[in-house]
C-alpha cells in the first residue's frame, strides 16, 4: 500500500496559524514529474488527478514547542487552524506533519509564513493573470496542460519584475518582504506545479490557495470550472486574516475576477489599494470596464491592461512602487 502526505505552505498572525494538506492512499500529485516530455508529461499531469485521498486519518502537526492533532476530512484534507501567540521573527518557518497508519508512519515538512510588518498585502489568481493558460477556451487549456511540460510553459512579459516590485513595495530593509498569495481556480492537484512555474520565474514565493481536490480522470476534464466562489472566501479569509493591510488585487478577464474583486471591494473599501484586470482578448470587454467603473466609484485605483509594462507603469505612478 502506498501512503504519502503533501502539505502546503501556511501563514500566521500574532494570535494564531493555519496551514493544511492532504493524506493519499497513493503517491501525492507533486510524486509526478512535470520536466518529462511529449506522451510521458500527458501520462504524469492525468496521474495526478487520479489520487485516492484517505478520509479520517489521524495527522498530527509539530511546530516549535506545539504538538496537536486532528483527522482528515472525506476528500483526504486537513486544516490546522489553531490559536499561536508565541513570539516569533519574521519570515518562513518550518513546521512537520506527520501521519501514522498502522506499520506506516509518513513525515512531511513544510513551513509557515510570519509576515514582515509592511503596508501591503498582494492576491494575485494564476492561470491568465500571470500564467498563459487560454482558460476561457477549455479545450485548448486542457492541450496546454497536457503537452507543454514546466520547460515550455510561459508567463507573460514582465510579470516577474512588476511582482518582484510588489513583493518590494514600501518594504525598509532588503530581507523584507511583502505577503503573497496566490488564489486560483486550480485544484489542489496541481499545487507543486505551481509552485515549480512560480520558482523557475522567480516570481515571489507564495501561500496558495486552491479549490477542492479532484480525484478522477472525469474530474481532470472540467479542471479550473464550476464556480468561482470558493476564491470569494478565500480572498475575504486573508484580508479578515491580515486586516491592517491594503491589498493590491491581480486577476484577468477570461473567467470571474473582476466580479469576485467588485465584491470585496464592497465588504473592504478601505482595504483594497489598487486592481489590475489583464485583458486575454485583443479588445477590452464592456462588461469588464463597467465593473471596474463601479470600483472606481468607491475611490480604489484600477488598470484594465495588456501588458504588464503598463501596470508597472501604473503602478509607479500611483506611488505603490
Amino acid at each position: 500500500m502506498k501512503l504519502d502526505i503533501s502539505i502546503y505552505r501556511g501563514f500566521m498572525n500574532d494570535k494564531e496559524l493555519i496551514v493544511s494538506g492532504h493524506v493519499f492512499k497513493s503517491w501525492a500529485p507533486s510524486q509526478y514529474s512535470i520536466e518529462k516530455r511529449a506522451l510521458k508529461h500527458s501520462f504524469s499531469i492525468l496521474k495526478m488527478f487520479t489520487i485516492k485521498p484517505m478520509a479520517n486519518e489521524k495527522v498530527i502537526l509539530e511546530f516549535k514547542d506545539e504538538t496537536v492533532f486532528t483527522k482528515t476530512m472525506k476528500d483526504g484534507y486537513f486544516n490546522f487552524r489553531i490559536p499561536f501567540d508565541t513570539k516569533l521573527p519574521s519570515g518562513w518557518h518550518s513546521c512537520v506533519v506527520k501521519c501514522d497508519i498502522g506499520k506506516f508512519n509518513i513525515v512531511s515538512t513544510g513551513e509557515i509564513l510570519k509576515p514582515y510588518t509592511g503596508t501591503y498585502g498582494i492576491i494575485s489568481d494564476i492561470d491568465d493573470t500571470f500564467l498563459i493558460s487560454h482558460s476561457s477556451n477549455a479545450f485548448k487549456k486542457l492541450y496546454v496542460m497536457l503537452t507543454q511540460n514546466l520547460d515550455n510553459r510561459q508567463v507573460f512579459d514582465d510579470v516577474p519584475t512588476h511582482y518582484q516590485a510588489l513583493s518590494k513595495a514600501g518594504q525598509q530593509h532588503e530581507t523584507s518582504f511583502n505577503s503573497f498569495f496566490y488564489v486560483s481556480s486550480s485544484e489542489w492537484n496541481l499545487y507543486s506545479f505551481i509552485v515549480a512555474i512560480a520558482n523557475k520565474y522567480k516570481l515571489p514565493k507564495a501561500v496558495l490557495k486552491l479549490k477542492k481536490i479532484k480525484t478522477g480522470l472525469g474530474d481532470f476534464f472540467f479542471t479550473g470550472g464550476g464556480s468561482h466562489d470558493h476564491k470569494f472566501e478565500k480572498i475575504k479569509e486573508i484580508i479578515s486574516f491580515y486586516p491592517d493591510l491594503k491589498y493590491v488585487l491581480l486577476g484577468d478577464d477570461s473567467q470571474k475576477d473582476p466580479y469576485l474583486y467588485e465584491r470585496i471591494c464592497k465588504v473592504f473599501p478601505k482595504n483594497i489599494a489598487a486592481i489590475y484586470i489583464r485583458q486575454t482578448k485583443k479588445e477590452p470587454k464592456e462588461k469588464v470596464k463597467t465593473v471596474l467603473a463601479n470600483i472606481e466609484t468607491l475611490n480604489i485605483k484600477h488598470l484594465y491592461f495588456k501588458h504588464s509594462s503598463e501596470a508597472i507603469a501604473h503602478s509607479k505612478a500611483i506611488g505603490i512602487i
